[in-house]
Order: C-alpha cells, then structure tokens, then sequence
C-alpha cells in the first residue's frame, strides 16, 4: 500500500520529525503528496519569519522521502465528477480537499490526513490519520 500525504501531515513532521519519523521509514519509498498539498506547504513556509530552514526542509523531503504528483488532467476529470455527485447529494467539500482526494483516487493511493471530518464524505476515498493512530 502506498500513502498521499495530506498538507497537515508533512507540516506535522516538520514541527514534530520524530513523531512521524517511523511512519516515514516503514514506508519509505510508497509516500507520496499532491501538488496541491505542496503549493498549501509553501504558503506555511512563506509565512513564516524565518522561511530558509523550512524551504530548505521541504527541498530535503521532496528529495530523500516524498514523490509529488501534479494535479493533472485526469485528477481535474475526477474532480469534476465527484464535486457533481456530492453536490447532487448535498454535500460540500473545500476545493482544495478535493483536489487531493482526487490525485489520491486517481493513482490509488490511501490519504494520510488529520482532517478525516471533510474527506470522509468523498466516496471511495480510503483514509489513515497517523496523528491518532
């Protein structure tokens, strides 16, 4: 199984690395995060006053652990299908999050999040919280 981290997953492993170090090292080479996770990473770490640490972080995991994978044609069609169908069914998800969920569906991957209240209610959508866990 491989694992798309979710925004407030890789910004957890940077406050805390050693909480999510064992998770990253038992499934090293299977991690994966979106493109659209990584532009919201990079909001963080421009926020920030001190940003050359974090910059330099996120460089290194990018390098040495994490994959990216653009949000694509194919991931903008799953997008569009399922932001139909829930709407159709009344139910509403922030853009963002379902834009990763749909990079997650596409290339078949679990998503890592902390935020399963929003991305539970996208079907299909299989889920891990490694912050409970």
């Amino acid at each position: 199984m491989s694992f798309l981290l979710d925004t407030n997953i890789i910004s957890n492993h940077f406050r805390r690395p050693s909480g999510l170090a064992h998770r990253f090292f038992q499934y090293s080479g299977r991690l994966y995060t979106a493109s659209v996770a990584l532009a919201e990473v990079f909001v963080w770490a421009h926020n920030r006053p001190d940003q050359a640490p974090l910059l330099a972080g996120i460089d290194e995991l990018l390098f040495q652990e994490v994959r990216v994978l653009d949000f694509d044609r194919n991931c903008a069609d799953e997008f569009g299908k399922i932001r139909i169908q829930m709407r159709r069914n009344g139910i509403e998800v922030p853009s963002v999050d379902l834009m990763i969920a749909s990079v997650a569906l596409i290339y078949d991957l679990t998503l890592v999040t902390h935020n399963v209240r929003d991305f539970k209610k996208i079907p299909g959508l299989r889920l891990d919280d490694w912050l409970t866990a």
